[in-house]
């Protein structure tokens, strides 16, 4: 199985080459919101998208969309025809759309589309209140229109696990490749939840930071000075496909895609297990289900949220699974410049990773001015790193409320 096809719009460009280049410029994607609608909130920062979709999509069919699934539809088109495929699936075409699948997935869905019709209906009255807006909130809203606008048949799925929903898709998407199912899925997660509710309750919760003041300096993983993550938006799609189907087509090849661990941590709702020990069962479960050898991972997109607790736990795991030497493993944490994307960090990240493998380059890891003596992992800091030569793998982790692990694994071709 391979990966043939990316696709990003993200706090930092409105495609996968901007994007890329934001993240090895080591630019932060955060910013103060001046909507008066989170003048009073005690967090006023977030990492905006680079590129509004109303300056991409037609305004006729934006307006039928939630935001979330209007950057999910913005990155699956530049995927597919990243891909090689110039039009929906066909019978007669390269692809059956009895063979062809799509996974996107959010992990709050159209958090906008709702809250914004529930002040329609209080202000103006049920007859002013959308007829799009069920169509628009439910949360398989991405992946429906993903999956109509490619003509994919073989499945239309949405895995929902919080902040590891992006992941899992992916996850998913590989297994129906495995399984027979499809040739072809596009895959990713999407998230639109800059909204003053979801902020003010993850504020609430002390999950975010509170450095208003230096936006662009308030995501800082592993920093001693870290206290919380910077809420993003966008989406982040891949194009994954049997290896047979990508040499019948002639397709690029990005990377070769090696599987996934899942697992739960069964402790709490929010907190993360503070020794890591349902991140380490998820990275074992991938050791023990593909053919990746743990000298061979010498790259890690890590999950990595700047929250104070999360971010040990994950380097606990790596060298409870990888041992305790960690210098061949080049940890980079990309939410330090993205912000945290919530369903559509897995997507987003699983492009930096594939990324990563393609040009052989490590993104670094900003705002690390303190580290954590915690931490003792290679973290990339200051300046992008080179890979080695030969045949490597690297892995990209998420995880969500609810101690949802998973653990997702790519190699160099």
């Amino acid at each position: 199985m391979v990966v043939t096809g990316i696709g990003a719009t993200t706090p930092l460009g409105g495609d996968s080459a901007s994007t890329w280049e934001g993240l090895l410029a080591g630019r932060s994607g955060a910013r103060l919101l001046d909507d008066e609608r989170f003048a009073e909130l005690p967090v006023r920062i977030a990492a905006t998208a680079a590129v509004d979709p109303s300056e991409v999509l037609p305004r006729p069919l934006a307006r039928k969309l939630d935001r979330s699934a209007q950057f999910a539809l913005i990155a699956a088109r530049e995927a597919w025809a990243d891909a090689g495929f110039t039009g929906p699936a066909a019978e007669d075409g390269e692809i059956d759309p009895s063979r062809l699948g799509a996974v996107i997935s959010s992990g709050i869905g159209g958090v906008n589309t709702l809250l914004d019709q529930y002040d329609v209906l209080r202000e103006k009255g049920a007859r002013r209140v959308s007829p799009h807006t069920v169509p628009m909130l439910m949360p398989n809203s991405p992946s429906a229109n993903v999956g109509l606008e490619v003509n994919a048949r073989a499945g239309v799925h949405s895995v929902v696990s919080a902040c590891a929903s992006g992941a899992e898709a992916i996850g998913y998407a590989m297994e129906m490749i495995r399984s027979g199912r499809a040739d072809v899925v596009i895959t990713g997660g999407t998230e639109a939840a800059i909204h003053p509710l979801p902020v003010a309750a993850f504020a609430s919760m002390m999950a975010m930071s509170k450095n208003n003041e230096e936006p662009e300096k308030a995501s800082r993983p592993y920093d001693k000075g870290r206290d919380g993550f910077v809420l993003g938006e966008g989406a982040g799609v891949v194009v994954l496909e049997s290896a047979e189907s990508a040499a019948r087509r002639g397709a690029r090849v990005y990377c070769e895609v090696l599987g996934q661990g899942l697992s739960a941590d069964s402790h709490h709702i929010a907190q993360p297990e503070p020794e890591g020990r349902g991140i380490a069962a998820a990275m074992r479960n991938l050791l023990d289900s593909s053919d990746l050898k743990p000298q061979e991972i010498v790259h890690l997109n890590a999950h990595a949220t700047s929250t104070p607790q999360g971010d040990v736990a994950e380097v606990k795991a790596l060298r409870q699974v990888l041992g305790e030497d960690l210098d061949h493993v080049a940890v980079s944490a990309t939410k330090s410049m993205t912000g945290h994307l919530l369903g559509g960090a897995g997507g987003v990240e699983t492009v930096a990773t594939v990324l990563a493998l393609y040009h052989r380059t490590a993104p670094p890891t900003i705002n690390v001015d303190d580290l954590d003596p915690e931490v003792d992992a290679d973290i990339v800091r200051g300046e992008p790193r080179a890979l080695p030569e030969g045949t490597i793998a690297a892995i990209n982790n998420s995880f969500g409320f609810g101690g949802h692990n998973v653990v997702l694994a790519f190699r160099s071709v």
